[in-house]
């Protein structure tokens, strides 16, 4: 080997260790991300579901300062003004279409597990029999069921316990830090962008954070959409089904639906409750809220969604499979906002990639 040749053979084991050694710098640090978030996942997604809800409220704030005489120019007072017409209009529904439910929240609270626990005994099968007409045997057979599933059942109420703690939490925080998002939510944007962004890149990434701006918008708007339909088909269920307080129990069926899988399930454990205690029909209701979820989840959300997020129905119905199956509760929630997210940002990418090379 000559001297050239060697010195070639030098140059080129030089480059190949930097090239080795930027991978393995990179990967380390890929690495190192993917761990920060999975152990701060709990945090994450408070955060993301704080953002959410300064969504939700942020267009009454604008709204109450457009239409202002005072403090035209300060978010403060307008989200104050926001919090507490929202804590009076909940008080409001809870004390005008149930004078006597306020006084009855903790033994509703405890006939709901009891509720649950005489399910997997299987005692409920002798009501569920007189009130369909059933023969002994019939009734039998549901009970040998339910006992056969009591396992299920114990396990879906623990998890319903364990869900309902969590969002107890989060919505005493969540609210708090949505504070801060709305009063500074556009300086933080404007901050966060110079930090992550080239330096010609900073037009290119407004607008990009301008679309993702739009899609968020339009996602909480398919969520009120479907938060409304639920409260008038629970309400007029109710109504229908003699019921008592059906509007009270249609705004918490449409305000959980904001909380996926444990949102109804909650919703749904509250109603046949009520109506179990009332001596309603909630045989009768607790089919038609099946029947409901099934359309919602199948039919009316992803099309709600795909019309909002201009997604389709089909991808949306497997988004939100896809992230159930990686995230649970969370990733049912987070799936659709992050595809649509996705599918905005490969959208742009072309044009992040321009700017940066013109810069």
């Amino acid at each position: 080997m000559t001297s050239t040749e060697h010195n070639e053979s030098c140059r080129f084991m030089k480059l190949l260790d930097r090239r080795t050694l930027s991978v393995l710098v990179t990967v380390i640090a890929v690495g190192m991300v993917l761990a920060i978030i999975y152990l701060a996942r709990a945090v994450i997604v408070i955060f993301a579901f704080s953002i959410l809800f300064a969504y939700l409220i942020n267009p009454h704030v604008k709204f109450l300062q457009r239409h202002s005489l005072l403090f035209k120019n300060l978010k403060g007072p307008h989200i104050l003004q926001v919090y507490l017409v929202f804590l009076i209009l909940l008080a409001s529904v809870f004390h005008a279409f149930g004078p006597e439910f306020h006084g009855r929240p903790g033994r509703l609270a405890r006939e709901i597990p009891t509720f649950a626990d005489t399910v997997a005994s299987g005692e409920i099968a002798d009501s569920v029999g007189r009130n369909l007409g059933w023969t002994d045997a019939q009734a039998l057979r549901l009970k040998a069921f339910l006992q056969g599933q009591r396992a299920n059942i114990e396990s879906a109420k623990q998890a319903i316990q364990r869900s309902a703690l969590e969002i107890a939490g989060a919505v005493l925080v969540i609210p708090v830090l949505a504070i801060f998002f709305l009063n500074d939510g556009d300086k933080l944007a404007n901050q966060f962008i110079l930090l992550v962004s080239p330096s010609g890149n900073v037009g290119a990434v407004h607008s990009l954070a301008a679309e993702l701006n739009v899609m968020l918008q339009h996602y909480i708007r398919a969520k009120v959409i479907l938060g409304i339909l639920s409260f008038l088909f629970s309400s007029a269920a109710m109504l229908v089904l003699g019921f008592p307080h059906p509007l009270a129990l249609g705004v918490i069926a449409g305000i959980l639906e904001f909380i996926p899988i444990a949102g109804w399930m909650m919703a749904a454990a509250t109603i046949v409750s009520a109506g179990a205690l009332a001596h309603s029909h909630w045989i009768w209701m607790l089919a038609l809220l099946g029947a409901w979820r099934v359309c919602m989840d199948y039919a009316i959300s992803p099309r709600v969604m795909g019309h909002e997020l201009e997604i389709h129905p089909l991808l949306a119905i497997f988004t939100v499979m896809v992230g159930g199956a990686v995230g649970g509760i969370v990733g049912v929630y987070l799936s659709i906002p992050l595809v649509a997210a996705l599918r905005v940002v490969l959208r742009r990418l072309p044009a992040l990639k321009n700017a940066g090379a013109s810069s």
